[in-house]
């Protein structure tokens, strides 16, 4: 309860063009609260940004394509699986690879069951810069 109160207060500061330097190690709340984004590494600036600046230099959008199929080894051109609560799920990098594995579970005989867009996390993208 502490900490949803203390982000509610830091939102309202916000709001009323307050400006508030946070360090925060809860890199969750940081992507919640923080219009600009200071990356630093050893005391140097490795980036700063909006998240979606952020993301355009550090990070890619992929997706997940949540699927039933009879006989996965049917599904051409698909590497990699897991499953995931009753359906497998592919990891797509890109729109067109996400249309070919939807159109190779179509062509197997299975049915996509949801496509789910994930942008990268500010830990996902501190781990990819090495900060």
């Amino acid at each position: 309860m502490t900490s949803r109160h203390i982000v509610d207060f830091l939102r309202d500061l916000r709001d009323h063009g307050k400006t508030i330097v946070l360090s925060a190690h809860n890199l969750y709340q940081v992507e919640a609260i923080c219009d600009r984004i200071l990356i630093l590494r050893r005391g140097k600036r490795v980036a700063l940004g909006t998240m979606q600046e952020l993301r355009e230099m550090f990070g890619s959008i992929f997706y997940f394509v949540y699927f039933t199929v009879g006989d996965i080894g049917k599904v051409e051109g698909l590497s990699s699986y897991v499953m995931d609560g009753g359906y497998f799920r592919a990891k797509a990098t890109s729109v067109e690879e996400m249309g070919r594995f939807s159109n190779a579970i179509v062509n197997a005989g299975g049915a996509v069951e949801r496509i789910e867009s994930h942008y990268p996390s500010l830990e996902e993208m501190l781990v990819k810069i090495g900060a």
